[in-house]
């Protein structure tokens, strides 16, 4: 195959870069014995810092300023997600439910239920509750049992009374479910649920 010469618009550009380019001394290419005690110069050449953070912010797509330290965003416990909820029903029935005066209409208890039998188990109760034309309805869970044993993947205390809240807020409960919140201690406080449905039509 023959080689292709260089036109002259390469040429005249490879002679602008042999113009600029200074030949390297040889002194700088002889190794140099490393003393411990002596402190490197920095290179002259090295970026500031400020440089490497909008480089690295460009890279990234991350706004340019100084790195903030990651804050942990932990996810707050299940009785106060439930406590800071806002309150979609008739504050003053809201008030009597928390106060405990409000009776129930029906029960179910899961104590000693898996999950695999406890979430068909509740989701009949409350659409059967729904159906009935029942307003306010008691989910005992249990407060759970410390089961951790010390192993490498820590296990959450009171499955269920973390699992239930969440299964409310999922389809078809959801649609049916107007309020939950924690059970008067006359009904079983922290190991029970107040769910206030809506009404049916």
């Amino acid at each position: 195959m023959k080689r292709r010469g260089l036109s002259a618009e390469d040429r005249a550009l490879w002679d602008l870069v042999r113009a600029k380019t200074e030949p390297i001394k040889r002194s700088n290419l002889e190794a140099r014995q490393f003393d411990p005690d002596t402190e490197l110069p920095a290179p002259s050449h090295a970026p500031a810092p400020s440089s490497l953070r909008k480089t690295r912010s460009l890279i990234l797509g991350k706004p340019v300023g100084k790195s903030a330290p990651a804050a942990h965003n932990l996810a707050p416990a299940i009785h106060d997600q439930i406590r800071q909820a806002p309150v979609q029903m008739d504050a003053k029935s809201f008030g009597k439910l928390k106060r405990g005066k409000l009776r129930p209409e029906g029960k179910i208890d899961l104590h000693g239920m898996t999950l695999d039998r406890a979430h068909p188990a509740l989701t009949g109760f409350v659409m059967n509750a729904h159906a009935q034309g029942k307003r306010l309805i008691l989910v005992v869970t249990g407060k759970g049992k410390q089961r951790d044993e010390g192993g490498p993947i820590p296990v959450r205390h009171g499955v269920l009374r973390h699992q239930v809240p969440q299964w409310l807020a999922m389809q078809p409960m959801k649609s049916v479910v107007l309020q939950v919140a924690q059970a008067h201690i006359s009904h079983g406080g922290g190991g029970a649920y107040y769910v206030y449905l809506r009404r049916h039509r």
